[in-house]
Formats: C-alpha cells, structure tokens, sequence
C-alpha cells in the first residue's frame, strides 16, 4: 500500500472517530482529544490533497484544522 493512501486514510479515520465518538456522546466538542483528532486528521488530509494537487479539498482541510486548533485553544484557556 502506497504510504500517501496510509496517511490519506489515517487522517479521514481520526475525523471519523471523533465524530462518531460525539455522536454517542462519548467525547464531547469541547474535548482536548476531539480537538486533536480533528487538528490532526485535517492536517493529515491537507498533505494527501497537496500531493493530490486538489485545491478546493486542501482549502477545506486546512480551515478545519485551523478552527479545531482554534477551539482546542480556548478549551485549554477554560
């Protein structure tokens, strides 16, 4: 397996995983590690549209890692 697809698919797992574990209310939005989950699945998925040449997915990915970071900031100021 290609090593880009390895990480294309680790960081779309990480996006998943937190979004499913807040669906179920076992983490909350305002949980450091929803935030990492997301900072680092967008970041991961920013590098795998890069080396994809998609645009408007790189513009999507790296406005949300930016507002996940954003959040995780002021979670850790709480």
């Amino acid at each position: 397996m290609d090593i880009v697809l390895v990480i294309g698919a680790s960081g779309m797992s990480l996006l998943l995983i937190a979004f499913v574990l807040n669906l179920f209310k076992k983490i909350m939005q305002d949980s450091i590690v929803y935030n990492v989950f997301n900072i680092i699945g967008s970041a991961l998925l920013v590098y795998y549209a890069y080396i994809l040449n998609s645009i408007p997915f790189i513009i999507l990915e790296a406005v949300w890692a930016l507002f996940a970071f954003y959040k995780l900031m002021i979670t850790l100021k709480e």
